[in-house]
Order: structure tokens, then sequence, then C-alpha cells
């Protein structure tokens, strides 16, 4: 299987090759286009973080219910798959002795190979306050998986403590944690400079973040809106 991102980072999609007899499993509705003898269906996907009770925690946690299964069959074939914000997609390499795994916010999965794992977590009542989901997505295992965000992805490779604001986290590796805290000193300082709370990692792994705040994003377009 070969991954190629096309139109970083604004509007990116993932043109993916699949060899004959190679699966991909991706968030229903990510589709674009593909070869026309790709097989494809739809599933609550089997196994661990499958079944129906799989499916209902994805939807907790902004996922869809469903999945869809793209298979090649005996030809090789081409697929393209896209996020529903604009914006990035990164490819992952996840391996069993890597970081112990990824855990991923809300809408930042888009796809990945059938030896992934996706399950729901709960970060604790600090998801809450972090502008994310209350309930975050713990993918492990082995194989590739594809993130997406709203605007560009950048990384960042933490070694002891870094801050990022809440609402642009979309994954980083297990090997971290994090906590709430004032972006300020105080509270008035941190409300009257508009940064508010912000997530403060520990430990040494990879961060990854976006460049706009879906949430942000939101409420600024929410308000020009005519009213109904």
């Amino acid at each position: 299987m070969q991954v190629e991102v096309l139109h970083q980072p604004d509007s990116s999609i993932a043109k993916i090759d699949l060899d004959p007899q190679e699966e991909l499993i991706a968030e229903a509705g990510s589709m674009v286009a593909m070869s026309g003898f790709l097989n494809v269906s739809t599933t609550l996907r089997q196994g661990k973080g499958g079944g129906v009770f799989g499916g209902l925690k994805r939807m907790l946690a902004g996922e869809s219910l469903f999945l869809s299964v793209f298979r090649s069959g005996t030809a090789p074939g081409e697929l393209y798959l896209a996020p529903k914000l604009i914006g990035d997609i990164l490819p992952y390499q996840l391996s069993a002795d890597r970081s112990g795994g990824l855990v991923v916010q809300s809408t930042g999965y888009l796809a990945s190979t059938p030896g992934v794992d996706i399950e729901l977590g709960f970060q604790g009542i600090k998801s809450i306050f972090s502008g994310e989901s209350i309930f975050w997505l713990n993918v492990t295992g082995q194989g590739l998986v594809l993130l997406s965000s709203f605007g560009g992805i950048y990384e960042i490779d933490v070694d002891g403590e870094y801050v990022v604001d809440t609402g642009h986290i979309v994954a980083f590796e297990k090997s971290l944690s994090f906590s709430i805290a004032k972006a300020n000193k105080s509270w008035i300082g941190a409300l009257m400079g508009g940064e508010g709370l912000v997530c403060r990692f520990r430990g040494k792994g990879r961060l990854f973040c976006q460049t706009h705040n879906p949430g942000a994003f939101g409420r600024t377009i929410g308000s020009q809106l005519p009213a109904r």
C-alpha cells in the first residue's frame, strides 16, 4: 500500500494505491473517488473495538457509527479519501513498540489498515475543559493510521513539558500525559488575554496539532449567519 497526500495543507486529499488483496478501513463518507472494481462494504467492524457497542462508542467520540471497508480483490486499485473539514492529512505508522499507541481527538480519525484497533477512551474530567470531546479515541495495534485536521497539521517532539491551546490538538502518543491549566498566572489575565485554558503536556513523545480551532471557527461563523 502506498499513500500520497496531495494539495496540503488546507485542501488535502489522500491518494492510496492498494496492492491486490489489500484492505483499508475508513470513516464513512470519506471516499472521494476510486477504481470501479474496488469492493466496498459498510460495517460496524468486528473484534476489538467493534460491533454495535463499539459503533455506539465511536458515536460518543464524534465519529460515525459505521465504517467503510475498501478491498482491492485480485488487481491493484486506487482510492481517494478526504476529511470532512477543510484541512490536512497525516499518515502515522503505528507499531506495538512505539509509545504504546495514540490518543486521537474526535473527528481526527480518517482511515487505518486492518491491524489497527480503535477504542473509545476517557481521559478523565479534564477532557471536559480541554476544548475537545469528553471521549477520545485510543488507537493501538500495528499498521497505518491516517489522521485528519482542521487546517494544517504540525508535529512537535516533546521532551519535558509543552503547552498547547485547547482546541488545537489532533493526537498525541500515549507516552505523554496532559493536564488542564490557565494560560496566564491569574484567571483575569487568562480570560482578558483571550487564551483561557491550555493543555500542558509532560513526558517524551510526539504531539500533533492543527493550525485552526474548529470550535472557535464555528462560533465566529455562526454569529455572522442570519437567523432563521
